[in-house]
């Protein structure tokens, strides 16, 4: 929930959807403090991948609305947002961001996986469309990896 944070937080700041990239990236770094040019440029590239983000062209475009995401005051954002997260991280962000939840979904998770005998990622996804989540992205990479 922290990465949808600091995405927000410059949409905010701006009172829009829509920035130019650069735009973004001094927000989060010269105006917030939050991370250096090179770090909100990656994290760019992890809200991207989250889907929290969309590019087009120059322009960064907010996929969700930044306006309903509070801010603490007192919020800052750590450092391991910057990390990729992994498939299974992402669809259980989804079923907590869905209402569930960590501790639940976690020990659901892990024993939906022993009971059907896969992969942690496909329980995750299973447990997630039984829920209604839409996790096809996920899925769909969830399968590229065992693939590979």
């Amino acid at each position: 929930m922290s990465l949808r944070i600091a995405v927000a937080a410059p949409f905010q700041q701006k009172g829009r959807e829509r920035m130019r990239k650069s735009e973004f990236v001094v927000a989060l770094s010269l105006d917030r403090d939050w991370f250096s040019p090179d770090q909100a440029k990656r994290l760019v590239d992890v809200a991207s991948g989250q889907g929290l983000l969309a590019r087009e062209g120059d322009d960064l475009v907010a996929e969700f609305d930044p306006a309903a995401v509070e801010i603490p005051e007192e919020f800052v954002p750590d450092e391991r947002l910057l990390q990729e997260q992994s498939t299974f991280e992402k669809v259980l962000d989804k079923v907590v961001s869905g209402g569930t939840a960590k501790q639940t979904a976690v020990a659901e998770i892990n024993e939906l996986q022993q009971r059907v005998g896969v992969t942690v990622e496909a329980a995750a996804i299973l447990y997630a469309r039984r829920r209604g989540i839409d996790v096809s992205a996920e899925a769909d990479e969830a399968l590229a990896d065992l693939k590979a």
